[in-house]
This record gives C-alpha cells, sequence and structure tokens, in this order.
C-alpha cells in the first residue's frame, strides 16, 4: 500500500511538471516564430513586389496570369517539398473606360465619384439620365410599386450601421443593397442602380464590389457612390425631389479565362495524408493594387511556410498554402480546391485563411468545431494572449475555404484589427503604402503560431 501511495504522490508531482515543461518548450517556439518574423521577416517585400510591379488582380486579367506566375516562383524559391497549380476557369469582367457621374439639381451639375459593380452591365454609350428615387432597403423600395420606380434609377442609402462594434457584421447588414440592389430595381422597372459605398467612413473612394443578375430579370447598370456623393445626393433630393442623376459606364464581361491556384506544401514527418490549409485570395479588385485585400493575406500565409521551414520546424501534418483565384467574383478557386480534395479522396483537418486586412492581431474566428473541438483550441489562449491575440471563439473561416466545409472540416479565419478595413476595402486607396510592415509581420507569425499548435496538440 505504501509504495502504491508513494507512485500516486510521483505521478502527481512528474505530470503536472511534464505538461509545464511542454508548455514552456511551445512558449519558446513561438517566442522564435515571433522573432523570426519581426527580425528577418520576408511578408513586407513580398508585398511591395505583388502590389507595386503587379498591381490590381482582377480575375481572368493579364495581371492575374502575371501574379499566378509571380506566385509559383516565390513557392520554388522557398524550397518547399511540392509546389503546383490548380487549373480553374475563372469569370472575366472589364470595367473598360472610367466612369462619369453627375448630380444635376436644375442648372447645377455636380460632378460625384462613382465606380461600376463588378459584373455590372454597361450604360448605354451616351449614359443614363434619370430622375432618383432614394431608398433604404428593398421593403420601402418594394412599397412603392412600379408606377413610381418605371424609368428611375434607384439609389440605395443605408449606411453601414456604426454602433456595430464588429465592422465585418455592419458589413453584412448593409451588403444585400450592393449584391441585390440592381435586381430589385428592376424590377420595380428601374432603368439604373447606385448604391452608397460600404465604407465605415465618410470620404470621396467608392467601393466597387460584386453584384449578381437574377434569372428573367432585365439587366440594368448598377454602381457605388462615395459615402460623401451619398450624404450629398440625399441631401439634394430633400431639397429639390426632381433631382436628377446622370451616369456612364462601360464595363464588359468576356468568355471565362483559364487561371490557376497556386500551392506549396511541406510534407508532414508522421501523418503526411493529413493536410492543414493556410492560404488567401490571390486576385484582387482592379481599382488599385490590392494590399489589404487579399495581398496581406498572400504574403502572411507564405511566410507561415517560410517561418516552418526556417526554424527547422518539420511538422507532423503536410502544411499547405494555398493561394486562391478568384475570391472576388466567383470563388471558383476556392470551389475548384475543394473539388479536387473530395476526388482525390484528400483528408483535410483545418484550414486558416487571411482575408481581413494586414492591421494588429486580435485572434481567429473557428467555425465548423464541436464544442470539445472549440474549447480544445481555446486552451491555446494561455501560449498566444502574450501576443495579443486574445479574441479565439467561433466565428466565420473564410470566403476560400467555406466550400471544404462539407468535408467536416474546421474552418478558421485570422481576425486583425477591423476598424480600418472598410476604409481601403474595394478602393482605389487600397494600395501598399497603408499596411505597416510591423503589423503584417505579427499577424504572419499569429497564424504561424497557430498552426504550430494544431498540428502538434491534434484533438
Amino acid at each position: 500500500m505504501k509504495k502504491l501511495i508513494t507512485l500516486l504522490l510521483l505521478l502527481s508531482v512528474f505530470v503536472p511538471t511534464q505538461t509545464y515543461a511542454q508548455a514552456n518548450a511551445d512558449s519558446l517556439i513561438i517566442r522564435k516564430l515571433f522573432e523570426e518574423s519581426l527580425g528577418n521577416g520576408k511578408s513586407y517585400e513580398w508585398l511591395r513586389e505583388l502590389t507595386t510591379k503587379i498591381g490590381g488582380r482582377l480575375s481572368g486579367s493579364a495581371n492575374a496570369a502575371k501574379a499566378v506566375v509571380w506566385g509559383k516562383n516565390l513557392m520554388e524559391q522557398q524550397g518547399f517539398d511540392r509546389v503546383f497549380l490548380q487549373d480553374v476557369m475563372v469569370p472575366h469582367w472589364v470595367r473598360g473606360a472610367k466612369e462619369e457621374a453627375y448630380i444635376l439639381n436644375g442648372k447645377q451639375k455636380i460632378s460625384v465619384p462613382l465606380v461600376a459593380l463588378g459584373s455590372s452591365v454597361a450604360t448605354p454609350k451616351k449614359g443614363i439620365t434619370a430622375e432618383v428615387i432614394e431608398v433604404q432597403n428593398f421593403l420601402e423600395l418594394r412599397a412603392l410599386g412600379k408606377e413610381k420606380c418605371q424609368g428611375k434609377i434607384i439609389f440605395f442609402n443605408r449606411p453601414m450601421d456604426a454602433k456595430k462594434i464588429n465592422t465585418f457584421e455592419a458589413y453584412g447588414g448593409a451588403g444585400d443593397q450592393r449584391r441585390s440592389g440592381a435586381n430589385e430595381a428592376a424590377k420595380m422597372g428601374a432603368v439604373g442602380a447606385i448604391v452608397r459605398s460600404l465604407s465605415s467612413t465618410l470620404n470621396d473612394y467608392p467601393h466597387t464590389g460584386s453584384m449578381n443578375y437574377g434569372t428573367g430579370v432585365a439587366l440594368i447598370p448598377a454602381a457605388a457612390i462615395s459615402t460623401n456623393a451619398a450624404e450629398l445626393l440625399s441631401k439634394t433630393l430633400k431639397e429639390n425631389p426632381q433631382t436628377q442623376f446622370f451616369f456612364k459606364q462601360n464595363c464588359e464581361t468576356l468568355a471565362d479565362e483559364p487561371s490557376h491556384n497556386v500551392v506549396g506544401e511541406i510534407k508532414g514527418s508522421e501523418k503526411p495524408d493529413e493536410i492543414i490549409v493556410v492560404g488567401g485570395h490571390l486576385d484582387s479588385w482592379d481599382l488599385a493594387q490590392g494590399a489589404h485585400d487579399d495581398g496581406t493575406g498572400i504574403v502572411q500565409s507564405l511566410e507561415v511556410l517560410r517561418l516552418f521551414k526556417t526554424l527547422g520546424i518539420r511538422p507532423k501534418h503536410t502544411i499547405r498554402v494555398v493561394f486562391f483565384m478568384n475570391e472576388e467574383n466567383g470563388v471558383k478557386g476556392g470551389q475548384k480546391y475543394a473539388e479536387l480534395a473530395k476526388q482525390n479522396n484528400e483528408k483535410h483537418l483545418f484550414a486558416l485563411e487571411s482575408d481581413e486586412g494586414g492591421f494588429t492581431p486580435r485572434g481567429f474566428g473557428i467555425q465548423g468545431a464541436k464544442p470539445e473541438q472549440l474549447s480544445h483550441i481555446q486552451k491555446f489562449s494561455k501560449l498566444l494572449t502574450p501576443y495579443g491575440l486574445t479574441d479565439i471563439d467561433k466565428g466565420s473561416g473564410g470566403v476560400d475555404i467555406t466550400p471544404l466545409a462539407p468535408q467536416g472540416v474546421v474552418l478558421i479565419g485570422f481576425k486583425p484589427d477591423a476598424h480600418r478595413y472598410f476604409e481601403y476595402h474595394h478602393t482605389a486607396i487600397d494600395t501598399f503604402d497603408k499596411v505597416n510592415q510591423r503589423e503584417l509581420e505579427m499577424g504572419a507569425a499569429s497564424m504561424a503560431a497557430l498552426i504550430y499548435l494544431l498540428d502538434k496538440d491534434m484533438f
């Protein structure tokens, strides 16, 4: 009996000591990941190359094709175990000549910033001039009826809800206007639709983004005006309900183009057939350089694998970086990746996406995890909190990785501070100079730390 008691006492000391020693070892590895990223990181210079030498990378464009070549070459230079391309057909929409827009208030003609929405049709060559009806939502529009809307331009002017702490929640709450506004306006007999930009600030930079047409509904042109222009138009309409609006856009949808996802991986040392994905989307809108959306996600994801390789961390599972093509106007790259994963009987465990900008890291959103899985991931907080990663909870993963969800993959979205993101998102000012190097590098290290912990301590 004495021997049993002694053994139990020894175990009670040994097990906590062993646990502490392991946690301490993990803490040291995580510290090294941050030190390497902050001291010798490559992500910032990679972002400079992608954004300033290639620029905007709308799917189907020549720049998108250049980005694929750039991404493949860069991965090969890192000496990963495998680098390859996945063929995917993508939409090819072109903006054409710069848009024009005016508020016409009697004899007064005021030029305002406007951009066509992605996938929109063009206006007639001479443009469209019509009276404007302002609405806040689809219910208000439908209540007006066809008689009042026939031949008019419908102006959707519901702002993002500034009271929402989560700016992505505010963005989602206003997004139906952009996605489906033209559809709803066409049902009421309108000749065009203009939308208040999805921005959290008042500025003169209109935000583009994707929209969709429904079957059997007239295709009317759709555009976004800047938030300042929306305020001015709304004020003018209150003063003069007969105010007219003119806009002209020259966009066109061409035949789908062949493109690629770019994939690189480090093979797992123990379970090479089980895969953890980290990635972002290589395409961007055409107005600027696509820095925060999503150049930062691309270079952070690549830096994760570089950090592993540089520090000699050999993962148990295969870690795969994916540069997805066509997130902005079709998600064809994400769909193709999931399709091939299923077709090839690949077993994916986790997928982590960075697509919310390169700002200060705050945590991770977990989607598709069982309660016990979420609890397990949240136990990593003790190791991640010292780096500002305090928000680890249920949330959205990412658009490109969502098609993996039906295969039982746990989706994880990297969550940086989001308060500034919607100043730049889908605008002409989403440029390299808006990205802070230290914030970018902290984000890359944060993603690497979580991947390291997931790979090492799988539930």
